[in-house]
């Protein structure tokens, strides 16, 4: 079960319980060498005023370089960038993944979520092409009918027919050459 810690209009921050958001990076997201880094609500123009949130967020970098972090957390983050699990816990949590990975009810829910993802990054896919294409032959036939009122030889009804352009697109056109 999830506890949320929202609170009710009108109560005070101080009812909030503390809170951690925990991000873990394959990567070093600051480029400092540090396998843990924290950050607090604190006001950027002083830093002795806080939020009272008592939210903490912290980021954990399994490419670290520096010795700031316990040997366990690094043994995990070692095992999070792919290392083999080399004590007890990591060993443990590689047992559990396992599992995960080849419980049957949780692969078919993993895949269906992950089809429906590719099916919406699909039809976004495919929508923006359709717009951008739609935009592509927009230009092209104002680039056409661009050319036609530089040559000056056609009349505004004319340049509509052969640049699939209404009368008014056209008129705006020669308004703005």
């Amino acid at each position: 079960m999830i506890d949320l810690n929202i609170l009710e209009k009108g109560e005070d921050y101080k009812n909030l319980k503390r809170s951690y958001i925990i991000f873990i990076c394959t990567f070093d997201l600051f480029g400092k060498g540090r396998h843990i880094y924290t950050f607090e609500n604190r006001c950027l123009q002083d830093y002795g005023i806080t939020l009272g949130d008592e939210t903490t967020k912290i980021i954990l970098n399994t490419k670290g370089t520096m010795d700031d972090v316990s040997p366990e957390m690094k043994r995990l983050l070692d095992y999070i960038d792919g290392q083999e699990a080399s004590d007890e816990f990591t060993r443990e949590l590689e047992t559990e993944v396992r599992t995960i990975r080849y419980n049957e009810k949780w692969r078919l829910e993993y895949m269906t979520l992950e089809m429906r993802y590719r099916e919406l990054s699909e039809d976004a896919f495919e929508q923006g092409m359709e717009q951008g294409l739609e935009r592509g032959m927009e230009q092209e036939k104002e680039q056409t009918a661009l050319r036609m009122l530089e040559a000056g030889k056609l009349s505004i009804e004319e340049i509509s027919i052969y640049s699939s352009l209404t009368i008014e697109q056209v008129k705006n056109l020669r308004n703005e050459f």
